[in-house]
């Protein structure tokens, strides 16, 4: 598998490891990205040798590769509960004695608000990265899924938290990106994050943001794929 940027054998690892927590008779989240992926295609695996399980993919990306190893899928609305969700993340404080340690930012595949509501949604969520997505404070741009008509008013807004939006532009195509929900994306860029809580406050009042990427009290742990294996962060 091709995958953009850090290092695909931690990638790997991480994903693996954290698709064995997959048991028998459970419905799992599928996040999105690469390495999401290798979790996605080691529970295809597990599948194809047995194992009962429904899944609820968070974007287009996910649900084909789902689809492609032969994992069951269902929804949100279909089902009473999520066991687990796997994600990956873009960033992740790995601070333990800040009050942020284990807060993310997500949305590099624009999926952030599909991610955010089956992540919640799960009684326990675990996060995969590689070591190059770990981070004493989060700096990456915030990704805003906004409403097209919103997104002037929306980048006002965030230049008044101290951001500086970007609609981010389609790499293949003429034009901005659109999610799968038929939305906009903004990236906002406000520098090193002093306190994420506060932030995702204030970005989740502006009227016309579907949702943001910082993830604040999220995730349950984070599998970190390393050179010889893989180190579990307990949050």
């Amino acid at each position: 598998m091709k995958t953009a940027g850090g290092d695909a054998a931690a990638k790997r690892r991480a994903g693996e490891r954290a698709a064995e927590e997959v048991e028998d008779g459970t419905v799992v989240g599928l996040g999105t990205g690469s390495t999401a992926a290798y979790a996605i295609e080691a529970i295809g695996d597990a599948v194809a040798d047995g194992l009962e399980i429904r899944a609820i993919p968070t974007s287009f990306q996910s649900r084909q590769l789902a689809l492609e190893v032969g994992i069951p899928l269902t929804t949100l609305d279909a089902v009473d509960r999520v066991d687990l969700a796997i994600d990956g993340a873009d960033q992740v404080v790995d601070d333990p004695d800040a009050t942020a340690h284990g807060t993310l930012i997500k949305g590099g595949g624009a999926a952030h608000s599909r991610e955010k509501l089956v992540d919640a949604a799960a009684d326990r969520f675990v996060v995969v990265a590689d070591p190059s997505k770990l981070t004493a404070r989060l700096d990456r741009s915030v990704p805003l899924e906004v409403l097209p008509d919103a997104r002037t008013v929306a980048a006002d807004r965030a230049r008044v938290l101290g951001g500086e939006p970007t609609l981010r532009a389609a790499e293949r195509k003429d034009g901005p990106v659109v999610t799968d929900n038929g939305n906009l994306v903004l990236d906002c860029d406000f520098g090193a994050i002093e306190s994420p809580a506060d932030l995702a406050r204030d970005l989740s009042a502006i009227p016309g943001v579907l949702e943001h990427g910082l993830f604040v009290g999220l995730a349950d742990a984070t599998y970190v794929g390393t050179d010889d294996g893989v180190e579990i962060r307990a949050y």
